[in-house]
């Protein structure tokens, strides 16, 4: 039981103050819009790009990638379980470094990959914000722990 408690109180509890909703903006909207254009896109940004990159079966990552972008960006947003919807998202920045910025570290350089990675570099260390803050006050997860 105790376990159970502890586990809860880790996905939900949050600072309580406003600093993560500027975060939580940033890393929602931009995972947001990448998840919608999976889909919009397919040929660039989705299973196309997925093929590209060489995975195998590339639809079905495409999609498997838009979905989660899309679910765990509105969790994010709305400040629900932002903590267990950062970790999707982490797996996916980890996964974007491993199979388009390595190779360009390896073959072209750090700084070409510096410059490749600027961004991801940025949203991957926002996602650990909030998996270590959470999501701030004015979050659905701030309304629950108050409820608690």
């Amino acid at each position: 039981m105790k376990s159970t408690k502890s586990f809860k109180a880790f996905v939900i509890s949050t600072v309580d103050d406003n600093r993560a909703i500027l975060v939580r903006l940033v890393v929602g909207l931009i995972f947001l819009t990448e998840g919608i254009q999976k889909f919009l896109f397919p040929e660039l940004l989705g299973t196309g790009r997925f093929l590209k990159i060489g995975f195998s079966n590339p639809a079905f990552w495409a999609n498997f990638t838009g979905i989660f972008e899309i679910v765990c960006s509105i969790f994010v947003l709305i400040g629900l379980f932002s903590r267990l919807a950062s970790i999707p998202l982490f797996i996916i920045m980890m996964t974007a470094f491993v199979s388009t910025k390595w190779p360009l570290l390896m073959y072209k350089g750090i700084w070409v990959m510096a410059h490749e990675y600027r961004t991801d570099f940025a949203l991957t260390l926002l996602l650990v914000y909030l998996f270590i803050y959470g999501s701030g006050a004015g979050s659905v997860d701030s309304i629950i722990m108050k409820d608690s």
